[in-house]
Protein backbone atom coordinates (compact mmCIF):
# COMPACT_ATOMS: atom_id res chain seq x y z
CA UNK A 1 0.00 0.00 0.00
CA UNK A 2 2.79 2.23 1.38
CA UNK A 3 4.51 1.48 -2.11
CA UNK A 4 1.31 2.40 -4.43
CA UNK A 5 0.90 6.26 -2.34
CA UNK A 6 4.38 6.86 -2.68
CA UNK A 7 4.62 5.78 -6.63
CA UNK A 8 1.23 8.02 -7.07
CA UNK A 9 3.14 10.53 -4.72
CA UNK A 10 6.37 10.92 -7.02
CA UNK A 11 4.08 10.82 -10.31
CA UNK A 12 2.65 13.64 -9.32
CA UNK A 13 4.65 15.93 -7.70
CA UNK A 14 7.18 15.46 -10.87
CA UNK A 15 5.10 17.47 -12.57
CA UNK A 16 5.15 20.48 -10.44
CA UNK A 17 8.70 21.38 -9.74
CA UNK A 18 8.37 23.69 -12.90
CA UNK A 19 6.62 26.59 -11.19
CA UNK A 20 5.57 26.91 -7.58
CA UNK A 21 2.10 28.51 -8.76
CA UNK A 22 -0.20 28.63 -11.72
CA UNK A 23 -0.66 32.49 -12.82
CA UNK A 24 -4.29 34.02 -12.68
CA UNK A 25 -5.16 33.97 -16.20
CA UNK A 26 -4.34 32.09 -19.67
CA UNK A 27 -2.88 34.73 -21.48
CA UNK A 28 -1.37 33.24 -25.09
CA UNK A 29 -2.62 30.33 -27.06
CA UNK A 30 -0.77 30.42 -30.32
CA UNK A 31 0.32 28.08 -32.47
CA UNK A 32 4.10 27.61 -33.49
CA UNK A 33 4.78 25.07 -36.20
CA UNK A 34 2.09 22.85 -35.81
CA UNK A 35 2.29 23.25 -31.88
CA UNK A 36 -0.26 24.22 -29.46
CA UNK A 37 1.24 26.01 -26.82
CA UNK A 38 -0.41 27.66 -23.76
CA UNK A 39 1.21 29.95 -22.17
CA UNK A 40 0.85 31.02 -17.61
CA UNK A 41 2.32 34.49 -16.54
CA UNK A 42 2.91 35.04 -13.54
CA UNK A 43 3.59 38.19 -11.29
CA UNK A 44 7.23 37.15 -10.83
CA UNK A 45 7.67 37.05 -14.90
CA UNK A 46 8.03 33.27 -14.80
CA UNK A 47 6.11 31.39 -17.80
CA UNK A 48 4.61 27.60 -17.08
CA UNK A 49 4.13 25.87 -20.77
CA UNK A 50 2.48 22.74 -21.17
CA UNK A 51 3.04 21.53 -25.18
CA UNK A 52 0.32 18.92 -26.93
CA UNK A 53 1.36 16.58 -29.49
CA UNK A 54 2.04 17.99 -33.17
CA UNK A 55 -0.62 17.98 -35.18
CA UNK A 56 -2.49 20.07 -38.48
CA UNK A 57 -3.76 23.04 -36.61
CA UNK A 58 -5.54 23.80 -39.89
CA UNK A 59 -7.89 21.39 -38.49
CA UNK A 60 -7.87 21.73 -35.04
CA UNK A 61 -9.72 25.03 -34.23
CA UNK A 62 -11.14 25.19 -30.56
CA UNK A 63 -14.65 26.75 -30.80
CA UNK A 64 -15.37 27.32 -26.82
CA UNK A 65 -14.44 30.70 -25.88
CA UNK A 66 -11.35 31.73 -24.72
CA UNK A 67 -12.66 32.61 -20.86
CA UNK A 68 -14.87 32.34 -18.41
CA UNK A 69 -18.43 33.58 -18.50
CA UNK A 70 -18.27 37.26 -17.70
CA UNK A 71 -19.63 37.93 -13.77
CA UNK A 72 -23.19 37.43 -13.76
CA UNK A 73 -22.88 35.53 -16.95
CA UNK A 74 -22.20 32.40 -15.47
CA UNK A 75 -24.77 30.04 -13.07
CA UNK A 76 -23.63 29.59 -9.66
CA UNK A 77 -25.39 26.51 -9.68
CA UNK A 78 -23.43 25.05 -12.26
CA UNK A 79 -20.16 25.95 -10.72
CA UNK A 80 -21.06 24.20 -7.50
CA UNK A 81 -22.50 21.14 -9.56
CA UNK A 82 -18.91 21.28 -11.58
CA UNK A 83 -20.57 21.80 -14.95
CA UNK A 84 -20.57 23.89 -18.07
CA UNK A 85 -21.70 27.70 -17.90
CA UNK A 86 -20.53 27.64 -14.47
CA UNK A 87 -19.62 31.37 -12.81
CA UNK A 88 -16.39 32.45 -12.12
CA UNK A 89 -15.80 32.09 -8.58
CA UNK A 90 -12.97 33.06 -5.98
CA UNK A 91 -14.09 31.52 -2.89
CA UNK A 92 -12.08 28.66 -2.48
CA UNK A 93 -13.92 26.33 -1.41
CA UNK A 94 -16.50 26.54 -3.67
CA UNK A 95 -13.62 25.96 -6.24
CA UNK A 96 -12.36 22.72 -4.63
CA UNK A 97 -16.07 21.39 -4.68
CA UNK A 98 -16.42 22.37 -8.22
CA UNK A 99 -13.35 20.30 -9.18
CA UNK A 100 -15.17 17.24 -7.53
CA UNK A 101 -18.33 17.48 -9.68
CA UNK A 102 -21.39 17.06 -7.69
CA UNK A 103 -23.31 15.87 -10.30
CA UNK A 104 -21.29 12.88 -11.00
CA UNK A 105 -22.01 11.89 -7.57
CA UNK A 106 -25.55 10.18 -7.93
CA UNK A 107 -24.93 7.45 -9.86
CA UNK A 108 -22.40 6.34 -7.69
CA UNK A 109 -24.66 6.67 -4.69
CA UNK A 110 -27.28 4.93 -6.72
CA UNK A 111 -24.93 2.12 -7.31
CA UNK A 112 -24.39 2.04 -3.77
CA UNK A 113 -28.39 1.43 -3.59
CA UNK A 114 -28.64 -1.22 -6.34
CA UNK A 115 -25.93 -3.40 -4.49
CA UNK A 116 -27.61 -2.99 -1.38
CA UNK A 117 -30.70 -4.45 -2.93
CA UNK A 118 -29.15 -7.20 -5.02
CA UNK A 119 -27.81 -8.53 -1.72
CA UNK A 120 -31.18 -9.32 -0.34
CA UNK A 121 -29.63 -8.41 3.66
CA UNK A 122 -30.28 -4.87 3.06
CA UNK A 123 -32.96 -4.05 5.89
CA UNK A 124 -34.82 -0.66 7.25
CA UNK A 125 -32.58 -0.48 10.50
CA UNK A 126 -30.78 2.16 11.77
CA UNK A 127 -27.51 0.07 11.75
CA UNK A 128 -28.15 -0.82 7.88
CA UNK A 129 -29.07 3.01 6.81
CA UNK A 130 -25.94 4.42 8.49
CA UNK A 131 -23.79 1.76 6.69
CA UNK A 132 -24.96 2.74 3.19
CA UNK A 133 -25.12 6.61 3.71
CA UNK A 134 -21.01 5.50 4.70
CA UNK A 135 -20.70 3.91 1.93
CA UNK A 136 -22.56 6.67 -0.20
CA UNK A 137 -19.82 9.08 0.85
CA UNK A 138 -17.28 6.57 -0.39
CA UNK A 139 -18.52 5.85 -3.43
CA UNK A 140 -19.69 9.60 -4.19
CA UNK A 141 -17.94 12.62 -2.32
CA UNK A 142 -14.50 10.91 -1.58
CA UNK A 143 -13.57 8.97 -4.04
CA UNK A 144 -15.67 10.00 -7.42
CA UNK A 145 -14.08 13.67 -6.29
CA UNK A 146 -10.48 12.15 -6.15
CA UNK A 147 -11.15 10.61 -9.89
CA UNK A 148 -12.59 14.06 -10.81
CA UNK A 149 -9.96 16.14 -9.31
CA UNK A 150 -7.28 14.12 -10.46
CA UNK A 151 -8.70 13.90 -14.09
CA UNK A 152 -8.98 17.53 -14.42
CA UNK A 153 -5.50 18.16 -12.99
CA UNK A 154 -3.89 15.56 -15.79
CA UNK A 155 -6.14 17.02 -18.53
CA UNK A 156 -4.86 20.44 -17.46
CA UNK A 157 -3.51 20.56 -21.28
CA UNK A 158 -6.38 20.11 -22.85
CA UNK A 159 -8.68 22.24 -20.79
CA UNK A 160 -6.38 25.00 -21.58
CA UNK A 161 -7.58 24.24 -25.20
CA UNK A 162 -11.29 23.23 -24.80
CA UNK A 163 -12.39 25.30 -21.72
CA UNK A 164 -9.67 27.81 -20.50
CA UNK A 165 -11.78 29.50 -18.14
CA UNK A 166 -11.61 25.95 -15.71
CA UNK A 167 -9.98 26.42 -12.15
CA UNK A 168 -6.85 25.08 -12.80
CA UNK A 169 -6.17 25.82 -16.32
CA UNK A 170 -7.01 29.58 -15.33
CA UNK A 171 -5.21 29.51 -11.75
CA UNK A 172 -8.26 30.17 -9.66
CA UNK A 173 -6.44 27.56 -7.73
CA UNK A 174 -2.99 26.55 -7.15
CA UNK A 175 -1.50 23.69 -8.19
CA UNK A 176 -0.21 22.50 -4.60
CA UNK A 177 -3.88 23.16 -3.56
CA UNK A 178 -5.20 20.69 -6.13
CA UNK A 179 -2.40 17.43 -5.05
CA UNK A 180 -4.03 18.04 -1.51
CA UNK A 181 -7.09 17.74 -2.18
CA UNK A 182 -6.48 14.86 -4.60
CA UNK A 183 -4.65 13.12 -1.59
CA UNK A 184 -7.66 14.14 0.98
CA UNK A 185 -10.45 12.68 -0.85
CA UNK A 186 -8.36 9.17 -1.79
CA UNK A 187 -7.24 8.93 2.07
CA UNK A 188 -10.74 9.64 3.02
CA UNK A 189 -12.53 7.25 1.09
CA UNK A 190 -9.78 4.21 1.63
CA UNK A 191 -9.89 4.92 5.59
CA UNK A 192 -14.04 5.01 5.32
CA UNK A 193 -13.69 1.70 3.28
CA UNK A 194 -11.30 0.20 5.92
CA UNK A 195 -13.98 0.94 8.85
CA UNK A 196 -16.51 -0.28 6.50
CA UNK A 197 -14.98 -3.58 6.47
CA UNK A 198 -14.74 -3.70 10.22
CA UNK A 199 -18.53 -2.74 10.94
CA UNK A 200 -19.26 -5.39 8.48
CA UNK A 201 -17.26 -7.74 10.10
CA UNK A 202 -14.97 -8.95 7.16
CA UNK A 203 -12.28 -10.95 7.60
CA UNK A 204 -10.92 -10.11 3.99
CA UNK A 205 -11.07 -6.18 3.57
CA UNK A 206 -12.90 -6.69 0.36
CA UNK A 207 -14.29 -2.89 0.10
CA UNK A 208 -10.92 -1.53 1.29
CA UNK A 209 -9.67 -3.45 -2.00
CA UNK A 210 -12.10 -2.97 -4.28
CA UNK A 211 -11.81 1.33 -3.49
CA UNK A 212 -7.66 0.62 -3.82
CA UNK A 213 -8.77 -0.82 -7.01
CA UNK A 214 -11.49 1.28 -8.39
CA UNK A 215 -8.44 4.28 -6.99
CA UNK A 216 -5.90 2.98 -9.20
CA UNK A 217 -8.20 2.18 -12.32
CA UNK A 218 -9.53 6.02 -12.01
CA UNK A 219 -5.05 7.26 -12.02
CA UNK A 220 -4.26 4.88 -14.65
CA UNK A 221 -7.62 6.10 -16.77
CA UNK A 222 -6.05 9.45 -16.61
CA UNK A 223 -2.20 9.60 -15.46
CA UNK A 224 0.57 8.87 -18.10
CA UNK A 225 2.50 6.35 -19.27
CA UNK A 226 -1.11 4.33 -19.13
CA UNK A 227 -3.62 6.95 -19.73
CA UNK A 228 -6.41 4.39 -20.73
CA UNK A 229 -8.95 7.63 -21.92
CA UNK A 230 -6.36 7.72 -24.83
CA UNK A 231 -8.11 4.87 -26.51
CA UNK A 232 -11.84 5.61 -26.56
CA UNK A 233 -13.11 1.87 -25.91
CA UNK A 234 -10.68 0.73 -23.50
CA UNK A 235 -11.00 4.46 -21.61
CA UNK A 236 -14.74 4.48 -22.01
CA UNK A 237 -15.39 1.16 -20.67
CA UNK A 238 -13.11 1.30 -17.25
CA UNK A 239 -15.48 4.76 -16.95
CA UNK A 240 -18.42 2.86 -17.05
CA UNK A 241 -17.13 -0.21 -15.14
CA UNK A 242 -16.41 2.68 -12.60
CA UNK A 243 -19.82 4.16 -12.30
CA UNK A 244 -21.93 0.59 -12.59
CA UNK A 245 -19.85 -2.37 -11.30
CA UNK A 246 -17.51 -0.72 -8.02
CA UNK A 247 -20.17 0.99 -6.50
CA UNK A 248 -22.70 -1.80 -6.71
CA UNK A 249 -19.76 -4.26 -5.90
CA UNK A 250 -19.15 -2.09 -2.74
CA UNK A 251 -22.76 -1.92 -1.99
CA UNK A 252 -23.34 -5.82 -2.14
CA UNK A 253 -19.90 -6.91 -0.76
CA UNK A 254 -21.52 -4.29 2.37
CA UNK A 255 -24.51 -6.21 2.53
CA UNK A 256 -24.10 -9.90 1.42
CA UNK A 257 -21.60 -11.71 -0.74
CA UNK A 258 -20.50 -11.27 -4.48
CA UNK A 259 -21.48 -14.11 -6.76
CA UNK A 260 -20.06 -14.54 -9.98
CA UNK A 261 -23.52 -14.05 -12.42
CA UNK A 262 -24.00 -10.88 -10.73
CA UNK A 263 -20.61 -9.71 -11.54
CA UNK A 264 -20.94 -11.06 -15.04
CA UNK A 265 -24.37 -9.21 -15.06
CA UNK A 266 -22.63 -6.09 -13.79
CA UNK A 267 -19.79 -5.67 -16.21
CA UNK A 268 -22.29 -6.01 -19.44
CA UNK A 269 -23.82 -3.09 -17.69
CA UNK A 270 -20.71 -1.10 -17.94
CA UNK A 271 -21.22 -1.67 -21.96
CA UNK A 272 -24.24 0.47 -21.46
CA UNK A 273 -21.81 2.99 -19.22
CA UNK A 274 -19.09 2.98 -21.99
CA UNK A 275 -21.96 4.67 -23.84
CA UNK A 276 -22.94 7.04 -21.52
CA UNK A 277 -18.97 8.06 -21.12
CA UNK A 278 -18.83 8.58 -24.98
CA UNK A 279 -21.70 11.36 -24.58
CA UNK A 280 -19.22 13.89 -23.04
CA UNK A 281 -16.46 13.13 -25.53
CA UNK A 282 -18.14 14.85 -28.03
CA UNK A 283 -17.98 18.59 -25.96
CA UNK A 284 -14.14 17.74 -25.99
CA UNK A 285 -13.01 16.73 -29.88
CA UNK A 286 -10.90 19.41 -30.63
CA UNK A 287 -8.75 19.54 -27.76
CA UNK A 288 -8.67 15.78 -27.54
CA UNK A 289 -7.55 16.32 -31.31
CA UNK A 290 -4.92 18.63 -30.09
CA UNK A 291 -3.97 16.37 -27.95
CA UNK A 292 -3.35 13.27 -29.84
CA UNK A 293 -6.20 11.18 -27.67
CA UNK A 294 -8.33 9.01 -29.60
CA UNK A 295 -11.54 9.39 -28.16
CA UNK A 296 -14.64 7.73 -29.99
CA UNK A 297 -15.55 11.15 -31.63
CA UNK A 298 -12.32 11.90 -32.75
CA UNK A 299 -11.20 7.37 -33.97
CA UNK A 300 -14.85 7.78 -35.40
CA UNK A 301 -16.09 11.42 -36.52
CA UNK A 302 -19.34 12.70 -34.76
CA UNK A 303 -21.98 10.58 -36.88
CA UNK A 304 -20.71 7.49 -36.77
CA UNK A 305 -19.47 8.29 -32.67
CA UNK A 306 -23.39 8.85 -32.10
CA UNK A 307 -24.41 6.06 -33.45
CA UNK A 308 -21.98 3.42 -31.20
CA UNK A 309 -22.93 5.56 -27.87
CA UNK A 310 -26.49 4.43 -28.48
CA UNK A 311 -25.84 1.51 -29.92
CA UNK A 312 -23.92 0.38 -26.35
CA UNK A 313 -26.94 1.83 -24.41
CA UNK A 314 -29.70 0.16 -26.00
CA UNK A 315 -28.31 -3.68 -27.02
CA UNK A 316 -27.01 -3.52 -23.21
CA UNK A 317 -30.35 -3.32 -21.59
CA UNK A 318 -32.19 -5.34 -24.29
CA UNK A 319 -29.14 -8.11 -23.93
CA UNK A 320 -30.36 -7.84 -20.11
CA UNK A 321 -33.64 -7.84 -20.55
CA UNK A 322 -33.53 -10.72 -22.33
CA UNK A 323 -31.02 -12.26 -19.87
CA UNK A 324 -33.73 -11.75 -17.03
CA UNK A 325 -36.43 -13.42 -19.37
CA UNK A 326 -34.45 -16.07 -20.16
CA UNK A 327 -33.84 -16.67 -16.15
CA UNK A 328 -37.56 -16.75 -15.66
CA UNK A 329 -38.34 -13.77 -14.48
CA UNK A 330 -40.51 -11.73 -17.33
CA UNK A 331 -42.20 -9.00 -15.06
CA UNK A 332 -38.62 -8.05 -14.17
CA UNK A 333 -37.73 -8.38 -17.89
CA UNK A 334 -40.66 -6.55 -19.03
CA UNK A 335 -40.75 -3.38 -16.49
CA UNK A 336 -36.85 -3.09 -17.76
CA UNK A 337 -37.85 -3.07 -21.80
CA UNK A 338 -40.45 -0.35 -20.58
CA UNK A 339 -37.63 1.83 -19.29
CA UNK A 340 -35.86 1.19 -22.43
CA UNK A 341 -38.25 3.12 -24.84
CA UNK A 342 -38.26 6.55 -23.32
CA UNK A 343 -34.68 6.18 -23.42
CA UNK A 344 -34.80 5.94 -27.36
CA UNK A 345 -37.22 8.72 -27.71
CA UNK A 346 -34.78 11.17 -26.08
CA UNK A 347 -31.89 9.48 -27.81
CA UNK A 348 -33.60 10.85 -31.62
CA UNK A 349 -35.25 13.94 -30.17
CA UNK A 350 -31.87 15.29 -28.28
CA UNK A 351 -28.60 13.49 -28.93
CA UNK A 352 -28.82 11.89 -32.37
CA UNK A 353 -29.78 15.71 -33.08
CA UNK A 354 -26.62 17.23 -31.90
CA UNK A 355 -24.76 15.51 -29.06
CA UNK A 356 -22.89 18.57 -28.33
CA UNK A 357 -26.06 21.43 -28.00
CA UNK A 358 -28.53 18.83 -26.62
CA UNK A 359 -25.80 16.99 -24.08
CA UNK A 360 -27.35 18.10 -21.26
CA UNK A 361 -31.11 18.10 -22.00
CA UNK A 362 -30.73 14.19 -23.16
CA UNK A 363 -28.65 13.38 -20.23
CA UNK A 364 -31.20 15.17 -18.16
CA UNK A 365 -34.32 12.94 -19.12
CA UNK A 366 -33.06 10.07 -20.72
CA UNK A 367 -30.67 9.07 -17.60
CA UNK A 368 -32.97 8.43 -15.03
CA UNK A 369 -34.89 5.91 -17.03
CA UNK A 370 -31.37 3.61 -17.32
CA UNK A 371 -30.58 3.86 -13.67
CA UNK A 372 -33.90 2.79 -12.83
CA UNK A 373 -33.88 0.06 -15.53
CA UNK A 374 -30.30 -0.99 -13.22
CA UNK A 375 -32.01 -0.99 -10.04
CA UNK A 376 -34.93 -3.13 -11.42
CA UNK A 377 -32.07 -5.88 -12.18
CA UNK A 378 -30.76 -5.40 -8.99
CA UNK A 379 -33.87 -6.48 -7.80
CA UNK A 380 -34.52 -9.25 -10.14
CA UNK A 381 -30.86 -10.39 -8.76
CA UNK A 382 -32.05 -10.45 -5.07
CA UNK A 383 -35.14 -13.24 -6.21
Amino acid sequence: MTSILNTVSSILTSRLTSVDRVGALPVELTRRRSVWSTSYTESSGRRFVVRAAETDTDKVKSQVPDKAPAAGGGSSINQLLGIKGAAQETNKWKIRLQLTKPVTWPPLVWGVVCGAAASGNFHWTPEDVAKSILCMMMSGPCLTGYTQTINDWYDRDIDAINEPYRPIPSGAISEQEVITQVWVLLLGGLGIAGVLDVWAGHTTPTLFYLALGGSLLSYIYSAPPLKLKQNGWVGNFALGASYISLPWWAGQALFGTLTPDVVVLTLLYSIAGLGIAIVNDFKSVEGDRAMGLQSLPVAFGTEAAKWICVSAIDVTQLSVAGYLLASGKPYYALALLALIIPQIVFQFKYFLKDPVKYDVKYQASAQPFLVLGIFVTALASSQ
